[in-house]
């Protein structure tokens, strides 16, 4: 990516977008509107949980090895193997949901940027555009996530389609049986889910709409009371570890359970059949003063030793950041929010321009620290600072 900026041309070309997470962060806060820039920013209350997934990277240096001939780019690879999905890099977008919102285009941009490099995508239940839709776009390597409803039909119906449609693991959000004190979305008085937003595998579920007495198409009048049913059915107070043990009925692919800060609670979701764990704290979204991700994951990793595919979510801005999580326990790393910023600047090509931006970041760090895979990566590595 650095070799087409500098050498395209006689003297280089200038980028339409920043070059850092924080930058599209800066750029969209300008350009998206206040609600859908507080809905993708916004954190949980003080948003001291946000700010502490960012600062926890900071206690971890990279100790760079020398000499090691790893700096040229065909000198490394990257690729990795995550339960059965073949990865170029230790990277998917993490599962965000109605992204209508910053663009048209919305999931099916993403996964189809994300097959393109050779990284993987998660598609969230509370998406803008049906399972099946996303799906054509997203070649091999997606996964369904589960915001599992109370309406255990409709959760199964779910979980049925994705794997019909390629998914090639369900992720169970743990951490959101209902949504967290977000002030910035409160002052605006903005839920979108209640205008009919981020609902789509819901309106398109035939299990779901066997709930209603009218199609939502029909008037404006059936749409609300749809909205009013997934009002009803968002969120399950009831669930339980033992819960993924039942998944199993519904579906022969990996279970990773996203959500999980607690080694206890890793050991707990592996016994009951999960095939891995995201350690996540929803990106500081759900519970405010909670501990960051990255303090979370060795501890979660240790607990798992090898039974289970652990990855990492909340807090990765950059190349050097997918490092240290890999080096303290990760097998990969999901990627939030620079590309939603991405995708609402420029559409795919947005998405693209953050996803490429975090690949080629850590595939420079990679070299010039002395490493040529990602198997080389462990603690010792790293010094507290």
């Amino acid at each position: 990516m650095q070799n087409e900026i500098y050498f395209s041309g006689l003297g280089g070309v200038v980028p339409e977008l920043p070059m850092t997470a924080a930058g599209l962060e800066d750029l969209a806060r300008e350009r998206l509107s206040p609600e859908a820039f507080g809905y993708i920013a916004g954190s949980a209350s003080t948003e001291r949980t946000a700010a502490a997934n960012l600062a926890a990277f900071d206690r971890h240096a990279i100790v760079p090895r020398m000499l090691r001939g790893t700096a040229a780019a065909d000198a490394r690879d990257l690729a990795v193997d995550v339960l059965g999905t073949r990865l170029a890099a230790p990277v998917l977008t993490a599962p965000v949901g109605v992204l209508e919102m910053v663009h048209p285009d919305a999931e099916a941009a993403v996964g189809a940027v994300a097959s393109e490099l050779g990284v993987g995508s998660v598609l969230s239940t509370a998406a803008s555009t049906p399972i099946e839709t996303v799906a054509a776009a997203s070649g091999e390597n997606w996964w369904y996530q589960l915001y599992w409803p109370s309406d255990e039909e409709v959760a199964e119906s779910f979980v049925r389609r994705a794997a019909a449609a390629g998914a090639k693991a369900i992720v169970v959000t743990a951490d959101t049986p209902g949504m967290g004190w977000r002030p910035r979305d409160l002052v605006l008085g903005h839920l979108p889910f209640l205008k009919a937003k981020g609902i789509a595998n819901y309106l398109s579920d035939p299990v779901f709409r066997s709930r209603l007495a009218t199609p939502p198409e029909e008037s404006t009048e059936a749409m609300q009371m749809a909205v009013l049913t997934w009002v009803s059915m968002f969120g399950n107070h009831a669930l339980r570890t033992r819960d993924v043990a039942r998944l199993r009925d519904w579906t022969d692919l990996p279970i990773v359970v996203k959500g999980i800060v607690h080694p206890d609670d890793a050991r707990e979701v592996i016994d009951a059949g999960a095939s891995g764990v995201v350690v996540s704290n929803h990106g500081g979204r759900q519970v405010d003063g909670a501990i960051a991700a990255l303090d979370a994951l060795p501890e979660v990793a240790a607990a798992i030793g090898d039974r289970a595919a652990v990855l990492l979510d909340s807090g990765i801005r950059s190349g050097a950041d997918v490092m240290k999580a890999l080096a303290l326990g990760a097998d990969a790393v999901l990627y939030g929010r620079p590309w939603v910023y991405g995708l609402g600047l420029a559409g795919a090509d947005g998405v693209r321009h953050a996803l490429r931006m975090l690949l080629a970041d850590f595939d420079v760090n990679m070299g010039l620290a002395g490493f040529a895979t990602v198997a080389e990566l462990d603690p010792s590595i790293l010094r507290a600072t």
